[in-house]
């Protein structure tokens, strides 16, 4: 990239209305409803509040800058844009749900099973950088807009719903199995952009200069490792916390059935 394709590049930005506004609707209705009453004293709403905004900024971040303006141009930024709503925006999106909010309809259930968010998860992940797919996505704009981006923070949050900690209040899978989820899940996504990297051609119809796509390769065979084994160590440690509070339980109970 020239100096001048460089500053042409990050001149562009969008208002991309088919995200901002849904996402304007969200914020407005979690800080209207998720925590009304909110204390300065609540440390963990305001923790959720952090994590929950922290998340739709992200989204914005990537959608509405050049990186999200040029993301069917160039690999690398489709890319960065993949990565960050996939495993940072769904993640921090989860982290800053309520602990209470715990749908029961069968629909949600469904999606944000354990076994089944994690197929999903890697079905969408793998599938929209499968060649065909692929380009059939980026030669109709309107798919990576209106349905491939959404879909990435989506299907990421019902992924994540169960894995990382909400105060451990509602979640139907053990601290031990997140870790188990979240390091099988960094398999096939390191895999997808080693694979990527590592093609001796274009995968693409010639779509992207071939070291585009080994630039994009890269951010999510890399990238994808570090920020996976960011929420692994998240997750360790909250299983190491949920071991402690048993400990201290179980001694608690030891200690009153001795008084007996």
């Amino acid at each position: 990239m020239t100096m001048t394709q460089s500053a042409n590049f990050w001149a562009n930005w969008a208002l991309a209305p088919e995200i901002t506004l849904p996402l304007l609707v969200i914020e407005y209705l979690y800080l209207r409803y998720a925590h009304a009453g909110l204390t300065l004293g609540d440390r963990i709403a305001q923790r959720q509040r952090r994590f929950f905004l922290s998340g739709l900024a992200t989204i914005a971040l990537v959608v509405c800058t050049p990186i999200g303006v040029a993301s069917d141009q160039y690999f690398w930024c489709h890319m960065v844009q993949h990565v960050t709503l996939m495993m940072i925006s769904g993640p921090l999106l989860v982290l800053g749900t309520p602990s209470t909010f715990h749908p029961k309809n069968f629909v949600f259930n469904s999606l944000t099973h354990p076994i089944a968010s994690w197929f999903i998860y890697v079905t969408l992940m793998i599938g929209v950088h499968l060649p065909l797919p692929h380009v059939f996505i980026m030669e109709r704009p309107w798919l990576h807009h209106y349905i491939e981006v959404p879909l990435y923070f989506i299907v990421a949050y019902f992924f994540y719903f169960n894995l990382l900690d909400r105060n451990l209040v509602g979640r139907r899978t053990t601290p031990a199995f997140s870790v188990i989820s979240l390091f099988l899940m960094m398999v096939p996504e390191t895999l997808t952009g080693f694979f990527i990297y590592t093609s001796p051609k274009s995968l693409y119809s010639n779509m992207f200069t071939l070291s585009d796509q080994q630039r994009g390769g890269s951010i999510m065979w890399a990238g994808g490792m570090i920020i996976d084994a960011i929420w692994i160590a998240f997750a360790v440690y909250h299983w190491i916390k949920s071991e402690e509070r048993k400990a201290i339980e179980v001694d608690a109970q030891i200690a009153a059935d001795g008084k007996r």
